[in-house]
C-alpha cells in the first residue's frame, strides 16, 4: 500500500497505468471524428471546386482532455485510493488475532465487530494470513482455542459466527496453548480485550508482544462492564448491588424488575458517589408484584451481559403468611405467645398478616398458621376447607385449646382439619410424671422437607399431643422425636395440604421456638407453599432456561450439563440461568460468582495500548467510478452533437452545449440521499409538540427510517397504500402514516411499527435501543422485513444476509422467543380468513412471538417476515401500484393486501377473534 498522507493507493502498482495516457492521447489526435453525412444536388459539388490538398479533421483538444480525464479516473479508481488511510500492519508475519469473548465483552459487541473488520480488511490488501484465538470456553468446555492460518475471507467468515460467552474467560489457558506455537518473525498481534484484569492477563499481554508486536484495544476505563449482585436471601426489600470497575466519578445506574411473561414491574435508580465501586439499588412493590418478579437486569447499555442479570427463584420471593389467634392479648406476649415466636420466625423472609380467619383469606395467602386454636365455628371451618382444597397450606399448632377440641370431637381430622386423629390427652416428657423417655429430635426423613436440616442436639420437647396409630401415619410424618413418635406431621387434602406441629408456637411445651433449627423449619415449610419440594442431596437439576452473553433468557443447547451441586460456579459446563425439576427451580447467577472487577494495567514494555473506535478511512472507488461513468456520458452526448445524430439547438455552439452537458452531469452527481430523505420526512412533523399532537389525534401507521432512500420511499408508499386499503375495507379511519427516527421520535402513538431490514443500517445506540425496548414491552407491535426469499434458514447455523443484518441491528435489545405462525392464530383470522402470508415476494411463514391473554391482550410484540410486504402495498401518487409481485401477480397482491389488514387489525384487537364466540362463524365461512 502506498501511503500519500491523507490519501493511499491499495493496489499501487495500477497507476503505472496512467503512463499510457500520452500514448492515448496520440491515437485519439491522429484518429479523425466520423465524417458526417449531408445529402446535396449532384451539379453543387462541382460549382466552385479547387485543386486544395486536403488534410484530415483531428479531435478537438478538449474532447481529447475530457478523454484522457475518464481513463485516468478509471486507472486511479482501479488502484483503491482512500482518504484518511488507516496505518497499514507491521512486519511480513501472519496477523494474530486475539479476541476476549466472555461475558465482559458483550456490553460492547459491536465495537468488537467493528474492530475485527477493519483489521481484516488491512490484512486482506496486504495479503496477509491470520490466526484467530480466543479466551474463553466454547460451549463444549474447549479452552485456549488457537485456528490455523487462515485467509482474510475465512477468518471474516468463521468470527460471522462468534457470540460472546455467558462466562468469565480463561486467558491462563491461552497463554499455555501459545506457549507451544511456532509463528513467523514479524507477527503482529492485535488483542481486543474487555479491559478488565484476570489471572494471567499481564503474562498473556508479555507473551504477545514477544511474537513482534502488540496493539491492546479495549474499552475506555468509565464504560468498562457492571455486574448485579441478586438480592439477600430473607432481605424484607427486593433489591440488588451494583459493582464497577473503575471509581473516581459519580454515575447512575438503574435497574429494572421483570415477571416471567416479560412485563417490567419497576425500575429503580441509585447513584454511585465518586469514590463509591458498589451501591444497592432497591424497588418499593406490592408483595403481589415483589412475587411475580424473577429477573432484575441493569437498563444501561453497560450491564446488557450475563453478569448485568439476576434471576430469582423461589428462595427470593417473600410470601405472604397469615398469623391467626384466638386470643389475640395472650398471644402476643412477648417470650411468652404463640404470635410472638412465630413472628420472629417468619419475618425475615414473609410478608405477615394478621386478622381474623375471614380477612385473611379476603387476600393471596400462600400458607395460613392457626395458633392453638380450639373448635372452629361452621363458617370458619367451610372456609378454610375451600380455602385448602384450592391449593392453600394450613398448618395448626398444639395446646391446651387444641386438647379440649380433641376431648370434644374425638380427635377427628377432618372436624379439625388435621392430617391425622389425635389420642386424647398429651404426653409429658419433663418433670415427676415424664414417661422416662427425652424428648429429642430423630433425623429427618428423606421425603420430609425438612431432610438436610441440622437437627439441633440442644432441642428438647417437654410435650405434645400424640397421633392415634396408622397405617400411613409413617408416609405421613415430616419429623419425630428418637422414640419414633411424630412432632409434625402432614397430610393432602384436595389441591392443598395440611401440617401440624404436635407442640406448642412458645416456649411452655418446648424450647424448639427458641432455636434456629425452628426458623429453618417454618421457612422450607413455606417453601411447600409454593410447590417448592426440597431435593435430597446429589439431585442432578436439568437446565430449563440459560443466559446467553447477552443476558437473554434462551432455551438450553445440548452442550449444557446438569446441575450437581449448587454451589457450582457458572461456567461452560454450567451456564448461569435457571435449573430445576417438575417441583423445583434453582438459579444460578454470574455476578455474585465473580472476582473483584478491576481495570486492566499493562505492565509489559512497547504495548500500544488503543480504544475501541471507527475509523475514519474512506474508500473512494466507488466516488471515482461513478464520476468516470458519469463523464463517459457526457462524453457520449458530445460525440453524437458532432456527428450530427442529435440536433442541436440553434442557440448553442458546440462549446456551450458541451457546458450545458457538463452542468448537467455535475447537477445529477450532487447526493441526493439528503433531498430523498428530506422528501420522505415532508408528512412527517419535525417540531416534537406537532408530531406528539398530529400522531395522538388520528390513528396512523410508522416505518422506521432505514437511511437509504429507496427503501424508505417504499415503505412510505406501501404504509400508504395499506392505509387507503383499510379505509376501503374496514372502519379504520387511518391516517397518512408517519416516518420515525429511532431515538429521536416518540414510538408510543402508533400501534404497529413497520421496520425493513438493510445491511446498511447499523447497530442501535443505547437512546434508541431503550425507546424499541420500551415500545415493545408498553404494548407495541414491530414487524421485521427481512425483504428475501424466505425466512429461518439461520435457526440451523447458516444465517441469510437478512438475518445477519437483524441480529446486527437488534444487538443489545432483550427480544422474546419466536415461533412460525400456528395455523390457529389470531393472524390467520383476524379480518380475512389467511392460509399464507405472501408480500412482493413469496416469503415463507412469519415468525411470531408466543404470549398468553393476559399479556397485552394476546398481541405479540415481535414478527418477522421476509415477504417485503411494503413493496406489494406500494402505490404512487394516482394509486396504482409501483413494483411488481412474483410470482403470483395481481392475485398475490391482494392476498398481501389482506395480510396486512390482518396486521393492523390484529394490533389493534388483540386476541378479540380468538374468543370461542366467533368459532361457529369462521367454521361456517370455512364450510366445515
Amino acid at each position: 500500500m502506498l501511503n500519500l498522507g491523507i490519501i493511499a493507493f491499495a493496489q499501487p502498482w495500477v497507476l503505472l497505468g496512467l503512463g499510457a495516457l500520452p500514448v492515448l492521447w496520440l491515437l485519439l489526435r491522429v484518429t479523425p471524428p466520423a465524417p458526417k453525412r449531408q445529402l446535396f444536388p449532384a451539379l453543387r459539388l462541382l460549382l466552385g471546386l479547387k485543386p486544395t490538398e486536403e488534410t484530415p479533421a483531428r479531435t478537438p483538444w478538449w474532447l481529447l482532455a475530457l478523454r484522457m480525464l475518464i481513463a485516468a479516473l478509471l486507472v486511479v479508481a482501479a488502484a483503491e485510493p482512500l482518504f484518511n488511510p488507516s496505518a497499514g500492519l507491521a512486519g511480513r508475519g501472519p496477523l494474530l488475532l486475539v479476541i476476549d469473548d466472555g461475558w465482559s465483552a458483550a456490553p460492547r459487541w459491536e465495537d468488537r465487530v467493528t474492530s475485527w473488520n477493519q483489521l481484516l480488511e488491512r490484512a486482506e490488501r496486504q495479503q496477509r494470513q491470520v490466526i484467530l484465538a480466543t479466551t474463553a470456553e466454547d460451549t463444549g468446555g474447549q479452552t485456549g482455542l488457537i485456528s490455523d492460518q487462515l485467509s482474510p475471507a475465512q477468518a471474516r467468515e468463521r468470527l460471522s459466527a462468534l457470540q460472546p460467552k455467558p462466562w468469565p474467560v480463561n486467558r491462563r489457558a491461552l497463554l499455555e496453548s501459545l506457549t507451544g506455537l511456532t509463528l513467523q518473525a514479524g507477527t503482529q498481534a492485535f488483542w481486543l480485550s474487555d479491559g478488565l484484569a484476570s489471572d494471567g492477563a499481564a503474562e498473556l499481554a508479555t507473551t504477545l508482544q514477544r511474537l513482534g508486536s502488540l496493539t491492546l484495544i479495549s474499552d475506555p476505563p468509565t464504560v468498562l462492564a457492571k455486574t448485579l449482585l441478586p438480592p439477600e436471601h430473607g432481605a424484607q426489600n427486593l433489591g440488588a448491588v451494583v459493582r464497577r470497575s473503575v471509581i473516581g466519578a459519580a454515575e447512575t445506574v438503574a435497574v429494572e424488575a421483570y415477571a416471567e411473561n416479560g412485563r417490567l414491574l419497576g425500575r429503580s435508580e441509585a447513584l454511585f458517589e465518586p469514590d463509591a465501586g458498589e451501591v444497592s439499588v432497591s424497588f418499593d412493590l406490592p408483595i403481589e408484584l415483589r412475587n411475580e418478579a424473577v429477573r432484575l437486569s441493569l437498563a444501561s447499555a453497560g450491564g446488557r451481559s450475563a453478569a448485568g442479570v439476576a434471576l430469582l427463584d423461589e428462595r427470593w420471593r417473600r410470601r405472604p403468611v397469615g398469623l391467626f389467634s384466638p386470643d389475640r392479648l395472650a398471644a402476643d406476649k412477648p417470650l411468652l405467645g404463640e404470635l410472638f415466636f412465630l413472628e420472629k420466625a417468619l419475618a425475615p423472609f414473609s410478608e405477615l398478616r394478621r386478622g381474623s380467619i375471614e380477612e385473611l383469606l379476603s387476600r393471596d395467602l400462600s400458607m395460613l398458621i392457626l395458633a392453638d386454636s380450639g373448635t372452629l365455628s361452621p363458617e370458619e371451618h367451610d372456609t378454610l376447607v375451600d380455602w385448602v382444597e384450592a391449593g392453600g397450606l394450613l398448618v395448626r399448632f398444639s395446646g391446651p385449646r387444641l386438647l379440649d377440641a380433641v376431648a370434644a370431637t374425638g380427635g377427628s381430622p377432618q372436624a379439625l382439619l388435621l392430617p391425622v386423629r389425635l389420642r386424647p390427652g398429651d404426653r409429658l416428657l419433663t418433670g415427676s410424671l415424664a414417661w422416662g423417655q427425652s424428648g429429642t429430635l430423630a433425623d429427618f426423613p428423606p421425603d420430609s422437607p425438612f431432610h438436610g436440616l441440622a437437627g439441633s442436639t440442644e432441642v428438647s420437647i417437654g410435650r405434645q399431643v400424640l397421633a392415634e396409630p396408622s397405617l400411613d401415619l409413617a408416609n405421613k410424618t415430616w419429623a419425630r422425636l428418637e422414640d419414633g413418635t411424630p412432632l409434625v406431621t402432614s397430610a393432602p387434602q384436595g389441591e392443598g395440604r395440611l401440617v401440624l406441629f404436635h407442640t406448642s408456637a412458645n416456649s411452655s411445651w418446648s424450647n424448639l421456638p427458641l432455636s434456629g433449627l425452628f426458623v429453618d423449619m417454618l421457612r422450607r415449610i413455606v417453601e411447600v407453599s409454593e410447590g417448592v419440594e426440597a431435593s435430597a442431596e446429589g439431585t442432578s437439576l436439568p437446565p430449563i432456561q440459560l443466559l446467553n452473553g447477552f443476558g437473554h433468557v434462551v432455551a438450553p443447547w445440548p452442550e449444557a450439563g446438569e446441575l450437581t451441586d449448587p454451589a457450582t460456579k457458572p461456567s461452560a459446563a454450567t451456564p448461569p440461568g435457571l435449573y430445576g425439576l417438575q417441583g423445583e427451580r434453582r438459579a444460578v447467577n454470574l455476578g455474585p460468582n465473580l472476582s473483584e472487577l478491576a481495570p486492566f494495567e499493562v505492565t509489559a514494555a512497547g504495548v500500544i495500548q488503543e480504544t475501541y473506535q471507527r475509523d475514519q478511512e474512506t474508500n473512494l472507488l466507488t466516488p471515482l467510478l461513478t464520476a468516470a461513468l458519469l463523464l463517459a456520458t457526457l462524453d457520449l452526448l458530445i460525440a453524437l452533437l458532432l456527428r450530427g445524430l442529435v440536433q442541436k439547438p440553434r442557440f448553442l455552439t458546440a462549446a456551450g452545449a458541451t457546458g450545458a452537458v457538463l452542468g448537467f452531469a455535475l447537477l445529477v452527481s450532487l447526493p441526493f440521499g439528503a433531498l430523498a430523505q428530506q422528501s420522505i420526512y415532508e408528512g412527517t412533523p419535525q417540531d416534537p409538540e406537532l408530531f406528539a399532537l398530529e400522531a395522538s389525534n388520528e390513528t396512523r401507521l410508522a416505518y422506521v427510517l432505514t437511511g437509504v432512500p429507496s427503501i424508505d420511499r417504499v415503505s412510505e408508499a406501501g404504509l400508504t397504500g395499506l392505509t387507503l386499503v383499510l379505509r376501503q375495507r374496514t372502519s379504520i379511519t387511518a391516517a397518512a402514516p408517519f416516518a420515525v427516527q429511532l431515538g429521536r421520535d416518540e414510538l408510543a402513538f402508533f400501534p404497529l411499527l413497520y421496520w425493513p431490514v438493510t445491511r446498511e443500517q447499523r447497530p442501535l445506540d443505547a437512546t434508541a435501543r431503550q425507546a424499541v425496548a420500551d415500545y415493545m414491552r408498553n404494548g407495541g407491535t414491530i414487524v421485521f422485513d427481512l425483504q428475501e426469499e424466505r425466512v429461518g434458514r439461520g435457526l440451523g447455523g447458516l444465517l441469510t444476509p437478512g438475518e445477519a443484518a437483524l441480529r446486527a441491528i437488534t444487538a443489545g435489545l432483550d427480544l422474546p422467543p419466536l415461533a412460525p405462525i400456528d395455523p390457529d392464530h389470531v393472524l390467520t383470522k383476524a379480518f380475512y380468513l389467511l392460509q399464507d402470508f405472501p408480500g412482493r415476494l413469496q416469503g415463507g411463514l412469519p415468525w411470531v412471538e408466543n404470549v398468553g391473554e393476559e399479556q397485552n391482550d394476546g398481541v405479540a410484540s415481535l414478527i418477522i417476515t421476509s415477504g417485503d410486504w411494503a413493496g406489494a402495498w406500494a402505490i404512487d401518487d394516482r394509486g396504482a401500484p409501483i413494483l411488481p409481485v412474483t410470482p403470483g401477480g395481481e392475485r398475490q397482491r391482494e392476498m398481501a393486501y389482506r395480510v396486512g389488514v390482518n396486521l393492523v387489525m390484529y394490533a389493534l384487537t388483540g386476541n378479540y377473534k380468538a374468543d370461542q364466540v366467533h368459532v361457529p362463524f369462521i367454521l361456517e365461512r370455512l364450510g366445515q
